[in-house]
């Protein structure tokens, strides 16, 4: 079963390159800022990963973080921002942000990442 990806962005050109980039392992859904996430969320849905811009309308991807943060169903989901601003040790203020990637980035370091942070929960297959 393919893992979960949900990719917040208000740029709709980040939206679909990283959609294009992760449809062929990943479902993708996308959300155009931080209510939008949260609404599809609300509706039930439980990505794998998160991948957020901070800087966006209606609630910046901090906000999100926070809302994810403080509630108990999606405390646990890791994130990574995806942003051109210059952030530096995030993952001490918010504990599942798992990466701060600046824009532009290298696909493939993305991909890495992603596959890294969704395979490191899998077990550990017993030797023996």
């Amino acid at each position: 079963m393919k893992k979960t990806i949900l990719v917040v962005d208000d740029s709709v050109h980040i939206r679909m390159l990283l959609e294009a980039m992760l449809q062929h392992k990943y479902k993708v859904y996308t959300a155009e800022d931080g209510l939008s996430a949260l609404m599809w969320l609300a509706a039930g849905n439980t990505p794998d990963i998160i991948i957020t811009d901070i800087q966006m309308p209606r609630l910046d991807g901090w906000e999100l973080i926070s809302n994810l943060n403080s509630n108990l169903l999606f405390n646990d989901i890791p994130v990574m921002v995806l942003t051109g601003i210059s952030l530096h040790d995030v993952n001490f203020v918010h504990p599942n942000v798992v990466h701060v990637i600046n824009k532009p980035f290298d696909p493939r370091d993305l991909i890495e990442k992603i596959g890294f942070q969704l395979n490191r929960e899998l077990p550990m297959a017993a030797n023996g």
